[in-house]
């Protein structure tokens, strides 16, 4: 008989979700889906809060990556404020960026997927975590406590704190930098470098024993997109939009992220509270696209730092075209990882980084304002409306997690569909069902902000299991 197999919950990701995996009579999987199984609702409780709140209040969406929102909810405010940041802001601003970006990516690598490489997808269960890594890998489980702390301390020492830092402000930022920090961020640099490249090094040596994920890690054509420079390299701050195709044909590219809406869509389906972003000119559910690490190094020309560009240069002989596979997705974030070392050391060496005019003072100016940053997890839009009293009327979120949304569940079917059979259940193709999850790194605690009338399905379950009611919305 058909039955159903749950995944509850994911284990090792940011947030809340289950999967589902659906197998027809003869026990073979005929679906599989991604569910996001919690709401936050800061699209709207965000409304009749004047502007200069957003930043601080939107940042509180994530305590994993608040920077990225508070650097789009900036952006967006000066565009309500019809300002031009200081160009001192602006550079601190990316600083402080590419820091979190940093931590963020190592903790991703080291301390939720690595149990996965270094241990190995059939693991006991028991031991696949990042406690047994400790002990069975204990230089590099060091090395990513070092890496990440190097990355948080920037954030603190900028924003004085680690989490939900409120220096970032509309117009700019708060402070500017004192010689004595930007002197102590230097000397972290080289630690950051060495460990970085070690890494590199042995995720490389490593990837021979999963061929066969590489094969069947949501590995299929899809486009990409993500923010470059007016010259096409990795950017993470500033930029424009370019979507490549699966061949490696631009098909937008320099598209202002005012723009957004031209080319983004936004759908939503009642098994998730997580949104459905597509790709307008090719309509829902085929317009689909990644974001994130994989996305960039697939979209850019270069990355425009030269350690990095030597491994952006090994990571296009992966494949003949953009690299399909989001098993590359680790890889990926290795080099972007070695990309935020080398940009954070070439701004903390420019002389403007010192200024001392760090904000523009204004009040509101526009009715509508849209911020658009790389997010770690791919790119980060905020989009607001404001009456003349620069009060908050309208808010929506494009969340970087909300863009893989479709990648994710098209990489759940094809993972269960390889591995997993109703005969015969095993901990390792049930793991590497979450493992290709945890190769996107997603945020769902910062996701969740669905567009509408939310769909809703409540069970009433009794103490014996037996359903006493339910209903649906949606």
């Amino acid at each position: 008989m058909a039955r159903e197999i749950a995944i509850d919950p994911v284990t090792r990701i940011e947030g809340h979700a289950k999967v589902t995996i659906h197998l027809d009579d003869d026990g073979q999987v005929e679906d599989a889906r991604f569910h996001v199984t919690q709401f936050r609702g800061f699209e709207k409780f965000c409304e009749g809060r004047p502007l200069h709140e957003m930043p601080a209040i939107t940042a509180r969406i994530c305590g994993i990556c608040p920077v990225s929102h508070l650097i789009a909810s900036s952006k967006a405010c000066d565009m309500l404020l019809a300002v031009g940041i200081p160009e001192p802001a602006r550079k601190l601003r990316r600083l402080l960026n590419l820091a979190q970006i940093l931590q963020s990516h190592a903790l991703s690598f080291f301390h939720l997927s690595s149990p996965d490489l270094l241990l190995g997808m059939d693991a006991p269960e028991q031991e696949r975590n990042v406690f047994h890594l400790f002990s069975s890998h204990p230089d590099l489980a060091r090395d990513g406590i070092r890496l990440r702390k190097y990355g948080q301390q920037i954030v603190e020492w900028l924003g004085g704190k680690r989490i939900h830092p409120a220096w970032v402000v509309p117009g700019g930022v708060s402070r500017p930098l004192s010689e004595k920090l930007r002197d102590r961020m230097l000397e972290g640099l080289p630690e950051a470098r060495e460990v970085t490249l070690r890494t590199i090094q042995a995720y490389k040596n490593l990837t021979e024993d999963f061929r066969e994920e590489i094969r069947s890690f949501g590995n299929f054509p899809s486009m990409f997109m993500g923010l470059v420079t007016p010259q096409g390299n990795l950017e993470t701050y500033d930029g424009r939009l370019r979507f490549m195709d699966a061949q490696g044909d631009i098909v937008a590219d320099q598209v202002p992220g005012s723009d957004y809406r031209d080319h983004i869509g936004e759908a939503v389906e009642p098994w998730s509270y997580l949104k459905f972003p597509y790709y307008k000119p090719t309509g829902y559910p085929d317009g689909i696209y990644r974001v994130g690490p994989l996305a960039r190094m697939n979209i850019v020309d270069a990355c425009g730092t030269p350690l990095a560009d030597e491994e952006l240069a090994e990571f296009r002989e992966l494949q003949r075209g953009p690299a399909l596979s989001s098993f590359h997705f680790h890889y990926a974030r290795l080099i972007e990882i070695l990309f935020c070392v080398e940009r954070i050391e070439q701004i903390l060496n420019d002389p403007d980084i010192l200024g001392q005019r760090v904000r523009a003072q204004a009040g509101p100016n526009a009715a509508e304002g849209i911020g658009v940053a790389e997010a770690p997890r791919g790119t980060l839009i905020h989009h607001y409306r404001a009456d003349e009293n620069g009060l908050i009327q309208q808010v929506n979120l494009v969340i970087a997690t909300c863009h893989n949304n479709l990648a994710m569940n098209k990489s759940v079917r094809q993972v269960a569909r390889r591995f997993v059979s109703g005969d015969a259940l095993d901990d390792g193709a049930l793991n590497r069902v979450e493992a290709v999850v945890r190769a996107y790194d997603p945020c769902l605690s910062c996701s969740t902000h669905a567009a509408g009338r939310m769909p809703l399905h409540l069970q009433l379950i009794g103490p014996d299991g037996a359903l006493l009611d339910e209903a649906k919305r949606g």
